[in-house]
Order: C-alpha cells, then sequence, then structure tokens
C-alpha cells in the first residue's frame, strides 16, 4: 500500500513514511493509492470479533511496512486504556443507535484514533531513532487526545494550539492540567479556523518543518482517519446482529474527518445506505451539500464549541475523489477559495456529492431542545455535538432504517450546556471532578505566526 498527495507533488510513500510526513510536503492531503475492498463473505466473518481484533482486520490492509504481530500489539495497547470492554459501544434509544466514542481517556472520539496515533509515533520513532515535534490545532477535543496519546512518549514534544476561551472549561483543562515538560498549550485570541491556519503554514514551510521535525496530529494524518474506519464496521456489525433494516450514519462533524472516515468504509465495500453530515450553525458543508454553496463566512460561537469551523481541512480529500482524483482539479478548487472565498462545483458533481452524503443544520435552539426531549423519553445525556447529529437523524434519516447516530462525547465535558437544557447537574467522572484545582500551565497570545513560530523555536526539544 503506498500513500500519494491529493495535490500530485509527491511520489507514493509506504505507510510509516505517510504517518510520518502528517500534511503532505506539496502542501496537499495524503491518501491511499487506492482502497482494499472488504467482500460480504469477509464481512460476515467478522462477526464476534472483538474490538482490537477487527481493528486489526481493518488497519492492516492499509499497513504493509509493519509485521503483523508488532500492529496486533499496537493495537491492543491502544485500545487497553478504554474504560468500556466494547472500547465503542452500541446502544439503542428511542428509535436511534448511540455509537459511544467516550470511553477514552479524555472522554471524545478523538481518543479513538490519538491513542494508536502515539503508539504509532513511538514506535517509529524508535525503530529510527529519531525525535518528533508535534504541533496541531484543536477546537477543543483533538488537543487534550493528542496530548493523553503522546505524554510519556519516548522522543516526541507537543506543542497544541487552541482558541482562547471557546472552548469548554473541561476540555481547556484537559490540556493545560498537563504540564510535563515535552507538553506545550498555546491558547490563542482567535477562531480554530487561526489555529488551524497557522498549523497549516508552519507545515508549509518545508525547511522549518525538515529543520525541527515537525509531526501532525490533527485529522490531516491519514492515520487519524484510518483508526476512525474501524468503528464504522464495528457498529454496523453490531446493528446488524439484531436488524435487517437499511444502515445509515448520522454524524456531527465540522473538521470532515470523521464523516470522511465513514466515506472511507463505504467505499471499501461497508453497506451504509446513507451518510448524514450533521452541522450546527457553521454550516458551510450543511450549504455545500444542499445549496451547492461552499464559500466562507465568519465563524458563530456555539454550545457545539468542536464544531465551531469553517474550513473543513478534510474536506480536501473528498474533493480529490469527488474530481476523478485529478490533482489539478484540487489546487485550481483551493486556488479559487483562496481568491474568492469559495470553491465551485458542476452539475455532475454536486449530483454526486448528494449520492454521498445528506445533510442538516440544527441551530443551538434546537440542540437544547434535542437534549431535553431526548432525555425525556429516554433517560439519557446527550453531548450537545451528540445532539446535533441525533436531531438531524429524526429529521432526515426513514424510521424503519437502522440510524446510527455517532456520540463523539461524553455529557460531561459540556456539562455547563447540559445543564443549562436539562436545569440539573449532570453526573461528573472521577476523571473529570479531579481536573479541577490541578495546576496548570498555558501561553495566550495573539493569532501571530511569527509569535508562534518564536515559542515554538524557543521551547522545542
Amino acid at each position: 500500500m503506498r500513500y500519494i498527495s491529493t495535490r500530485g507533488g509527491i511520489n507514493p510513500i509506504p505507510f510509516k513514511d505517510a504517518v510520518m510526513m502528517g500534511l503532505a510536503s506539496d502542501g496537499g492531503l495524503l491518501l491511499p493509492q487506492s482502497y482494499p475492498v472488504v467482500t460480504r463473505e469477509q464481512l460476515e466473518s467478522w462477526r464476534g470479533l472483538s474490538y482490537p481484533e477487527l481493528a486489526f482486520e481493518v488497519i492492516s490492509r492499509f499497513v504493509d511496512d509493519i509485521p503483523a504481530v508488532d500492529l496486533k500489539n499496537l493495537i491492543k495497547s491502544s485500545y487497553a486504556t478504554f474504560s468500556h470492554p466494547e472500547v465503542t459501544p452500541v446502544v439503542k434509544r428511542d428509535g436511534v443507535y448511540i455509537l459511544e466514542l467516550f470511553h477514552g481517556v479524555t472522554l471524545a472520539f478523538k481518543d479513538v484514533a490519538l491513542q494508536f496515533l502515539g503508539n504509532l509515533f513511538e514506535y517509529i520513532l524508535a525503530e529510527r531513532n529519531q525525535r518528533l515535534n508535534i504541533i496541531g490545532a484543536t477546537s477543543g477535543d483533538t488537543g487534550s487526545a493528542a496530548i493523553h496519546g503522546v505524554r510519556g512518549k519516548k522522543g516526541i514534544s507537543i506543542f497544541i494550539l487552541h482558541p482562547h476561551g471557546k472552548t469548554s472549561a473541561v476540555q481547556a483543562l484537559q490540556m493545560t492540567s498537563v504540564t510535563d515538560a515535552n507538553v506545550h498549550n498555546i491558547a490563542v485570541r482567535g477562531t480554530f479556523d487561526d489555529c488551524q491556519d497557522m498549523v497549516k503554514e508552519l507545515f508549509g514551510d518545508l525547511e522549518f518543518k525538515e529543520k525541527y521535525s515537525l509531526g501532525a496530529v490533527n485529522s490531516i494524518n491519514w492515520a487519524r482517519v484510518l483508526a476512525q474506519v474501524v468503528y464504522y464496521f464495528y457498529a454496523w456489525l453490531r446493528v446488524t446482529d439484531e436488524t435487517a433494516a437499511p444502515v445509515n450514519f448520522s454524524v456531527p462533524t465540522g473538521n470532515f474527518g470523521d464523516i470522511f472516515a465513514g466515506y472511507v468504509a463505504k467505499k471499501m465495500g461497508l453497506p451504509v445506505d446513507k451518510l448524514l453530515l450533521a452541522t450546527n450553525e457553521n454550516n458551510i458543508l450543511t450549504r455545500f451539500i444542499n445549496k451547492s454553496d461552499y464559500s466562507l463566512s465568519g465563524v458563530v460561537s456555539t454550545v457545539s464549541p468542536s464544531m465551531d469551523i469553517q474550513i473543513a481541512s478534510n474536506f480536501e480529500r473528498y474533493l480529490f475523489h469527488l474530481f476523478a482524483e485529478n490533482p489539478d482539479r484540487v489546487k485550481e478548487a483551493f486556488a479559487e477559495l483562496k481568491e474568492h472565498g469559495r470553491v465551485s462545483c458542476s452539475a455532475d458533481e454536486m449530483a454526486q456529492v448528494r449520492n454521498d452524503f445528506c445533510s442538516a443544520s440544527v441551530d443551538q435552539d434546537a440542540t437544547l431542545q434535542e437534549i431535553r426531549d431526548f432525555y425525556a423519553e429516554t433517560g439519557y445525556l446527550l453531548d450537545p455535538h451528540t445532539a446535533v447529529g441525533v436531531k438531524a437523524a429524526l429529521e432526515l434519516l426513514p424510521p424503519d432504517s437502522a440510524r446510527i447516530c455517532l456520540a463523539t462525547a461524553h455529557p460531561a465535558k459540556f456539562s455547563e450546556t447540559v445543564e443549562r437544557s436539562l436545569g440539573f447537574q449532570v453526573p461528573v467522572p472521577d476523571s473529570v471532578r479531579e481536573l479541577y484545582g490541578k495546576p496548570t500551565r498555558c501561553e495566550v497570545m495573539d493569532a501571530d505566526i511569527a509569535k508562534v513560530r518564536e515559542f515554538f523555536v524557543a521551547h522545542v526539544g
């Protein structure tokens, strides 16, 4: 298996090199040259596998430069940190299936990928006798999951940028209360898009990237997306144990990485009927799917802050496939985005988009109401991001289908919002309660690439 760039400027590279490269050296995103196909017979043979066993079956199809025994051990150790024996269990409530992705160390779906990526980094660095300086941007969950995925790992330092005052209190504490010498948090006076733009600019400086051995933990890193593909297979297998109804997935998304993993699973042959992309008021992706309008506007702060994003970096991977894997067409699209603030597609291309996805935007009032309604009906607590996905599923997906809604975070991570909706205090896990009162360390600065670069150079390992 070899990996190529969406912008066509690199020779095909093996998996381990793709992991270490992160963002392609030509500014594009890495993708496999082709997707392995899983037959229905193979899929049926996976019923009953544990999550780590299934993860090996899926991931190994994309990896041919790590011995099987080593890959199995990496996967096993990655998911041994989860609090639930199934890792990503599925529960049925009020006509929908909830895929619980919040049983990792930071109570968010990002743990599923970042525990694995942290172990991958450590394995490859030890093999190559190298160091790595990770730099990433987060709207809340990636940062804490990345920090906890690499803390204590040999040969790694990590720098995480997040928008100052625009994450939940728990998200901020999960990052800033980790005061290990190799962990550096930067709170940027700006938006997530500002953070992501500065990270991309640093990776785009190839001399800087090589000199300081930069590594990526954002979902621009292909290994992040690959690890997330697994739970689509896992959920499908669990749900189809009890129903023959068509399977649909509803995915709350901001950066397009989680739903792109579902798209990959579908391209591999997973029998998925619909992929529903659910957004909040920051609905550029919904406008694109429903109205052919991919034009930039300002970022709105909402009760689902991890989705407060305009420029979804993983969207480029999808565009590469939409544009018949033509890197020149991809480059033209992003030149148009930079110059005119929009991306244009033909009528045929938009027909393909609507064949691949459906979409709905759920505003804050509807999100808070869905938290109330779902709790009243089922006694189940939804975090605001999951509530966006559930509300969209109940509105758009056929009730006689198996509607799987991705629960991307534990409600305690957004306790202020859930309490605002329900009027009572959310039960808080010990891991969250212990955060309060811990010493914290964080550098607050303007959205200034020169200042970020200066801080990085001063603190790099």
